[in-house]
């Protein structure tokens, strides 16, 4: 069990803990079941029972939660769906992941997803893998995701919290930031207002150190063109690290504002470097850049040369 904080924002009128915790906050149905018949729930320090409590503007309210189960636990139903693999040994899988895609099982969503695809193209060759991956990306963020076939190879690579290899992105943001070459070190946090958001904040306030480097590539007509990297990997890092600029990523819709251009926001995995676990050798894999953002950097940045 781990214990939840929820700190409703300025301006939100009185309603039903229930109401506010799953329409505004995010918790499951099931979680909320869980809520009311296992540990404390507290508003402002006391002791309430939740189904018969009231929350409002600026309420405090903590409870116990169930710490999600292990996704590599989850049962995956291998399913045949397209699959750009990059690179294959093995040992080690780099997959291409497109637009709309989760790379996880959800239980509302159990198929459709990078795994069922990955896990289907290993039982398709006679081979009992399960799905192991070293990161993750946003369902809307396209590119690279690298994939241990067996849990000491992942181990390997993810040893005591630090990842072993290197991400470079591309991104297309709003505006241009105040440098042309620099590193946003700012804590992230979830805020107290959503399930999904992530927020600056301090590291007392619960915020773990993120670091992003990013290069401008190119400026023109109220966008640039960026090359990123990352020193950590939290929860939408570079977009809340961009949008934190003044510099949301364009078509992101949670941290900046929906354009015409894009259906998603324009983010890419484009290259992945790592120094192969059993072998020693310095892997590099690539995969190009979706239609959705090459179309837009030729039009907006002709000569970019991506």
């Amino acid at each position: 069990m781990t214990r939840v904080t929820v700190h409703l924002p300025p301006g939100c009128d009185a309603l039903p803990a229930r109401t506010y915790l799953i329409k505004h906050y995010g918790i499951s149905n099931s979680q909320w079941k869980r809520l009311k018949h296992t540990g404390d729930f507290r508003r402002n320090g006391a002791s309430l029972n939740a189904t018969q409590t009231m929350v409002r503007n600026g309420d405090l309210l903590t409870f116990e939660s169930e710490k999600p189960a292990n996704p590599a636990a989850f049962p995956i139903e291998p399913q045949d769906l397209p699959l750009d693999i990059r690179y294959e040994d093995d040992v080690l899988l780099a997959v291409n992941k497109p637009a709309g895609q989760l790379v996880h099982p959800l239980t509302v969503e159990p198929t459709g997803t990078l795994a069922n695809a990955v896990l289907s193209y290993y039982r398709r060759r006679g081979e009992s893998h399960h799905f192991h991956p070293l990161h993750r990306l946003d369902r809307q963020t396209t590119g690279l995701v690298l994939i241990a076939k067996e849990p000491q190879i992942q181990h390997m690579l993810t040893a005591r919290g630090k990842k072993r290899f290197h991400r470079l992105y591309l991104a297309i943001a709003c505006g241009t930031p105040p440098q042309a070459a620099g590193v946003i070190d700012l804590p992230l946090g979830r805020s107290d207002d959503s399930f999904i958001r992530q927020e600056v904040r301090a590291t007392r306030d619960g915020g773990k150190e993120a670091r992003t480097s990013y290069e401008v590539l190119a400026a023109r007509d109220g966008l640039s063109l960026l090359r990123l990297s990352l020193d950590t990997g939290r929860t939408h890092q570079i977009r809340v690290h961009l949008a934190s600029l003044g510099c949301p990523l364009l078509g992101d819709d949670l941290y900046g504002r929906p354009d015409a251009r894009i259906a998603r926001q324009a983010l890419h995995a484009a290259r992945l470097v790592f120094r192969h676990p059993l072998t020693q050798e310095e892997c590099c894999v690539e995969a190009p850049l979706p239609p959705d953002m090459q179309a837009i950097i030729d039009a907006s940045f002709p000569g970019a040369g991506l």
